[in-house]
């Protein structure tokens, strides 16, 4: 591919809640740039950013994908990314290389749940926005209505741009607000309008936009403001230049329209987009860090050359495929930088500039470019490569942490081998995932977003890397504690031939509060027990809890005092007195009225405000509290705490629920009593599991 000034890139990310167009717009900009020869379809499976099996198979986008699109002799790369909940946390990490964000909206369905959550990740990295209104070729799609629902959500700084010329099925092209023009489109044709006079039932309309727009440029700056008055309009640069300056500057935010599925107005939005939307030289300078210090780094060629690692993909031929933004200086093919995270010397050979699943080659990159290069040693996502002797690092783009895990195991011996490098590999590209032993129950679990995102990691392991796995749901991690006070007499004596057993010990036993573990006092006075059997008494009681007492649960959040015994001074060993400390935590636990814990779970539900009674109804079905609520627009979010042993089939409730339309986070709380009646049938599974085991050992 050729190589592109700075000057002469825009990086935008299209974004938007699931099945906004995403996909379909990436798809069309590819066909009016020449890229592919024929305008591919999501429905038909051939699109170049979908390209994942799953990803086709499921008709949804899971992880971003680039494309990059030629248009007039400049260089749009696009990032076309997921729209759903389970998969956002990869949208985030593309705004990372991102200078500008076109906002997809479904012209009938207007601002949605997800809309709302992409747009804030674009705030967080202070990125300009432009809104598409898609899909309006479709029955009751409405540009009107989607306008007013923008500008309920986003503010009156959202401002039509064009208009839709004809509307559901008549709908056949784009009346252009800034320029005063009209285009018309052959449906699913090669996405560049023929121009032709404004339609007279359109005329009023638009002249009154363009006033209104130009209005909106004039109260961005003194001077034009002075001039708007003057003359009541602005000379066509200012009105050019000033758009620009305003969408650059988060103060105005344009809504262009048009069909993305049928190839309408995809010209103007790219035309829109090379003209006002800011090249990467504009975007602020980077803050970064060198050793405790914090430092700006301005994206030029003039700079020393530094890139970040945007996103990692683990392909079983070509092996590790890291994808960059160079952040400044030129980047040339075969140069050496240094990770700053490992310290290894890597050698970028190969620069590609990413064509979906495929890599065109390209001999430099300029700052603000964005790249891909293969088998880089010791390199991972959000990870910072400099030249030699800076050590500027850029932070990583934080992600939340997963909603539910899954236990995981190998189905034969062979796929348990070859198990923990596969999923290393699909760790590497997916920051959404985490994996690891519990302690408790020594489950291995896997943990995601959501049930699909893990399902898809079990398919891509048997698809990608012949790893047959099973997920079943994960064990609770309940704990047992005890609720009164308890003071027992430990006593173990055994006499054998030689020397005999001798351990005597007085314990109190007392509740603490919930996360204070365990606690061990020794309050013995004249020597009852010599200090040298006091740490014995001690990992006597640490073991005894380990196994629990009700349930085989590690018991936690009690204290034990120990305040007299008897020794002999030949039998008393540490043996007899850790044997003594057992005894007596048997008899403590029944007399302290052992019970069970289970985990809380802090759960925050976003949706849309229709199915508020509904999910507050659903949350007090599980045990649930409601800890809060608030609401914004359309949208609902409900806050409460919620037992993790009425979470895991959340998702798929949720999903049904609300078609969809909803998404979750969920956290760790605290630990809480169980109610009687579930503690019973919890109880009572654990202790029929414990024989069914016992028995095979026999």
């Amino acid at each position: 591919m050729k190589v592109y000034e700075s000057t002469e890139v825009r990086n935008v990310a299209l974004v938007g809640h699931g099945n906004s167009g995403k996909t379909s717009m990436a798809a069309g900009m590819l066909y009016a740039t020449g890229v592919t020869n024929r305008l591919t379809r999501v429905d038909e499976g051939n699109t170049t950013t979908d390209y994942d099996d799953e990803e086709i198979t499921r008709k949804i986008t899971i992880s971003t994908a680039l494309a990059a699109a030629e248009w007039k002799k400049m260089k749009l790369n696009l990032l076309d990314t997921p729209g759903f909940n389970l998969f956002m946390y990869d949208t985030k990490m593309a705004m990372a290389a991102a200078d500008a964000v076109l906002v997809m909206i479904d012209g009938i369905a207007g601002v949605e749940v997800q809309t709302e959550r992409v747009w804030q990740f674009a705030e967080e990295f202070n990125l300009p926005r432009a809104f598409f209104v898609n899909k309006l070729d479709r029955e009751r799609s409405d540009f009107d209505r989607c306008v007013a629902s923008i500008q309920e959500f986003f503010g009156r700084h959202a401002v039509p741009v064009a208009i839709p010329i004809g509307s559901e099925k008549e709908f056949k092209g784009v009346v252009d607000i800034v320029h005063m023009k009209a285009y018309t489109y052959t449906p699913d044709g090669d996405g560049k309008g023929r121009e032709i006079p404004i339609p007279d039932d359109l005329a009023d309309s638009a002249k009154a936009l363009h006033e209104s727009l130009i209005e909106s440029i004039a109260e961005g700056r003194d001077d034009l403001m002075e001039e708007f008055f003057d003359t009541g309009t602005l000379p066509a640069e200012k009105i050019y230049l000033g758009l620009h300056e305003l969408l650059k500057a988060d103060k105005l935010f344009p809504i262009l329209c048009g069909s993305a599925l049928r190839n309408i107005g995809t010209d103007l939005v790219m035309d829109f987009l090379l003209e006002f939307a800011p090249n990467p030289t504009e975007h602020p300078a980077l803050k970064a860090m060198t050793g405790d210090e914090v430092v700006e780094r301005p994206i030029t060629d003039k700079e020393h050359v530094t890139a970040y690692v945007f996103k990692t993909i683990a392909d079983p031929f070509a092996g590790r495929l890291s994808f960059f933004k160079v952040c400044s200086g030129v980047l040339k093919n075969d140069a050496s930088l240094i990770s700053i995270r490992s310290g290894s010397v890597e050698r970028l050979a190969h620069l590609s500039v990413p064509q979906g699943k495929q890599q065109l080659p390209v001999n430099e990159l300029h700052a603000g470019d964005i790249g891909i290069v293969a088998k880089l040693k010791d390199v991972l996502t959000g990870d910072t490569l400099c030249e030699k002797g800076d050590t500027i690092s850029f932070p990583r783009v934080g992600t939340q942490e997963p909603s539910i895990a899954y236990a995981i195991g190998a189905k034969s011996r062979n796929d348990e081998d070859r198990m923990g490098n596969a999923l290393q590999r699909i760790l590497e590209e997916d920051p959404g995932l985490r994996f690891y032993r519990d302690p408790q129950t020594k489950d291995f679990l896997l943990a995601g977003s959501g049930g699909q995102h893990v399902e898809i990691v079990v398919s891509r392991l048997k698809k990608r890397y012949n790893v047959d796995v099973e997920l079943r749901a994960p064990k609770i991690p309940y704990r047992e504690t005890v609720r009164g006070h308890a003071d027992v007499h430990g006593r173990h004596k055994k006499q054998t031939g030689g020397h005999g057993q001798f351990g005597d010990i007085k314990v109190k036993v007392d509740p603490l509060e919930r996360g204070e573990g365990f606690k061990f006092v020794n309050a013995v006075f004249g020597g009852a027990v010599p200090k040298n059997f006091i740490p014995a008494v001690e990992k006597g009681f640490v073991e005894a809890a380990a196994r629990g007492y009700l349930a085989g649960y590690p018991m936690v959040d009690f204290k034990v005092t120990l305040y007299d015994g008897q020794y002999h001074d030949v039998d008393s060993s540490e043996m007899s007195f850790k044997m003594a400390a057992r005894k007596a935590f048997k008899l403590a636990m029944e007399e302290a009225r052992a019970t069970l814990l289970e985990p809380i779970m802090k759960v925050e539900v976003v949706g849309p405000v229709e199915y508020a009674g509904d999910l507050m109804g659903d949350m007090n079905g599980r045990r649930g509290r409601i800890s809060g609520m608030d609401s914004k627009g359309g949208t609902q979010i409900v806050r409460a705490l919620v037992p993790m042993s009425e979470m895991l089939t959340y998702q798929n409730d949720l999903t049904s629920m609300t078609q969809g339309r909803a998404s979750f986070s969920m956290e760790f709380s605290h630990y809480d009593f169980v109610p009687a009646l579930q503690s019973e049938k919890i109880i009572a599974a654990a202790k029929a599991l414990m024989t069914g085991e016992e028995e095979e050992e026999e």
